[in-house]
């Protein structure tokens, strides 16, 4: 495994398309940036770290019209696409800087999006809004982004065992399966999950309304194994809303360390990506 070097922007979205689901870092350099020079063998050390990412690396000199279509003006600037879609960058040569940004996407130790669950489907948390995101009743250190993050603490409940989760996606998306990892003992029992909401729900909605599909979960469906949701139902999520109605003991306190979704962004047809392959613009076959 390689640095790719861009050849001009049919090359650079070719190579896009080819990644798929792969999580492609991008490194927009130039040959007389002093700290482009700097990073460029660290950055050349990544493709092997990172196997299944796609590492490319594009002259803005070379390619104008990809330096411009992508909005870059300093040198380097790094930028992370998944399934064509720009989903985070930054700008300098922080190496550790974008490692952290690498492992925050990639997944560590397949734990997260880096993960391919096959037949297209890979774990949806690169395209979770984790700013446009809210809980309803998380403990004030116990936040519900610790859950969003394999390592990264856990979520609590605070006055009692109920949560609400609000999640947003930056696409619409195709939900197969939940995935949880909790505690045996706190860890989530019965879940609503609601799809599409203008808003966030509050309890008495949540109790209230027609959920998309209700689930009882058995404390083995809490190690982080993935549980298939009526995948019929789940082809165009904007937003899914997660009631959590009790635990596995009736316990007061209700723990998540991590929660994902598992699926696929919802590809639309883009007419510009058609090739006419017979006759002229204008003829009828």
């Amino acid at each position: 495994m390689t640095v790719i070097a861009i050849r001009d922007e049919s090359h650079f979205q070719s190579e896009l398309t080819s990644a798929g689901i792969k999580l492609v870092v991008v490194d927009f350099t130039a040959k007389w940036c002093g700290p482009c020079r700097n990073i460029a063998p660290l950055f050349d050390q990544m493709p092997a770290k990172y196997p299944n990412a796609v590492f490319l690396k594009v002259d803005v000199d070379q390619c104008e019209e990809t330096a411009m279509g992508q909005g870059v003006s300093a040198m380097p600037t790094f930028i992370f696409f998944r399934n064509r879609k720009k989903i985070d960058r930054m700008q300098g040569a922080d190496i550790n800087g974008l490692e952290s940004k690498i492992k925050q996407h990639y997944g560590s130790g397949g734990e997260e999006a880096g993960e391919d669950f096959g037949l297209g489907l890979m774990d949806l948390s690169s395209f979770i809004m984790k700013n446009q995101c809210e809980c309803l009743n998380e403990a004030d250190d116990h936040p519900m982004t610790h859950a969003l993050t394999s390592a990264g603490g856990y979520l609590a409940s605070d006055c009692d065992e109920q949560l609400i989760l609000s999640l947003a996606f930056n696409q619409a998306v195709k939900i197969h399966s939940i995935k949880l990892k909790a505690p045996e003992k706190h860890g989530p029992k019965t879940i609503k999950l609601f799809i599409n909401q203008p808003r966030t729900l509050d309890f008495d909605m949540a109790e209230s309304y027609q959920p998309v599909q209700d689930l009882v979960l058995q404390p083995k469906d809490l190690d982080g194994t993935p549980v298939n949701l009526r995948y019929v139902k789940f082809q165009n999520v904007q937003n899914i809303q997660v009631f959590i109605k009790d635990n596995q003991t009736g316990d007061d306190k209700t723990v998540v360390d991590y929660i994902s979704f598992i699926g696929s962004p919802l590809v639309t047809t883009n007419m510009d990506d058609f090739k006419r392959v017979a006759g002229k613009k204008g003829e009828s076959h």
